[in-house]
């Protein structure tokens, strides 16, 4: 069982996500979901998470921060931005907090699921 964090803002994104990882990755796959850096922050800590796919716009502290201080909690956790801001500072900031991946939106469903599983690869997590 692998474990994925989502945190975004937008209910349709979320609900995108977890629809995604579910029908590609089905029961191996166990999501969790926070809806501002804070909460992503806190879930991190609890649910342990392998990968995070965070937004960079959230209320309150924003995934870049958020990322920051997962990474600090779990450095072997591989993140991924998702975002919609096409924005060079940002993606050089999550470069440099060491994100695996710096995603637009809207993003293919097939992106999603070959960055994820490449993702969880590298993590040295079985799949199928």
């Amino acid at each position: 069982m692998y474990k994925i964090l989502i945190a975004d803002d937008e209910g349709i994104v979320t609900d995108s996500l977890q629809y995604i990882i579910r029908k590609n990755f089905g029961e191996e796959c166990e999501t969790a979901i926070a809806k501002n850096g804070r909460q992503a922050i806190e879930l991190a800590e609890s649910f342990r998470p392998d990968i995070a796919l965070l937004d960079i716009q959230m209320p309150g502290i924003n995934g870049l921060k958020a990322m920051e201080e997962i990474r600090a909690q779990n450095p072997r956790i591989k993140t991924m931005i998702l975002t919609a801001y096409d924005n060079f500072d940002y993606a050089k900031e999550a470069l440099r907090l060491g994100a695996v991946d710096y995603l637009m939106k809207p993003v293919n469903k097939k992106v999603i699921v070959d960055r994820l599983t490449g993702a969880l690869r590298e993590q040295g997590l079985r799949l199928y």
